[in-house]
């Protein structure tokens, strides 16, 4: 194992819990490997993640993937940044391009494409991208972050729909007096 792995698994393990320790063993990486991926994209995602900086947290990102296309672990990090930061024609964009990347984790990224229909509201469409993730699920641990994704979603429909419930009976009370 090289010194840089070192590094970097002591950056994931110490990642969220201390973030001192984090950023220390990421800037150790970082003088080994400048260029290191998994690096990038863990700086990226304490902009994001800790700091709600999304622009400097998509820099990050962008030059993770420059490096390496095929970088898998960043896409969902930064198509999380890219919903939060209401950049949503560059969310679909990415997700676009990543779906046709051979060894991604198409389940990932279907059930990123159904959070950015959540948050423009299109909630039917949403649901039609769970279906997809479950389709494209290979493994049993993520399955139960699917679930809650659609169990989200599905609140959200009924919320819409006992509103408009509410608001189909103050008209008609409205009507017969």
């Amino acid at each position: 194992m090289k010194t840089i792995d070192k590094y970097v698994f002591q950056a994931l393990d110490n990642y969220p819990y201390w973030l001192e320790g984090t950023i220390e063993s990421l800037d150790y990486a970082l003088s080994y490997d400048p260029k290191n991926t998994m690096v990038l994209c863990l700086y990226g995602r304490i902009q994001a993640e800790q700091l709600m900086n999304y622009e400097e947290a998509k820099l990050y990102f962008q030059e993770a993937l420059a490096i390496n296309i095929y970088a898998f672990e960043v896409y969902p990090y930064y198509l999380q940044t890219l919903i939060l930061n209401e950049d949503y024609e560059e969310a679909q964009k990415l997700i676009d391009f990543a779906l046709k990347i051979k060894g991604i984790n198409k389940s990932d990224i279907y059930v990123k494409k159904a959070i950015l229909l959540e948050a423009r509201q299109e909630f039917k469409k949403a649901l039609a991208e769970i279906k997809n993730a479950k389709l494209t699920s290979l493994q049993f641990a993520f399955d139960s972050d699917i679930t809650e994704v659609e169990k989200r979603i599905q609140s959200k429909i009924d919320l819409l729909k006992k509103k408009k419930k509410k608001k189909t009976k103050k008209d008609s009370n409205k009507k017969s007096k």
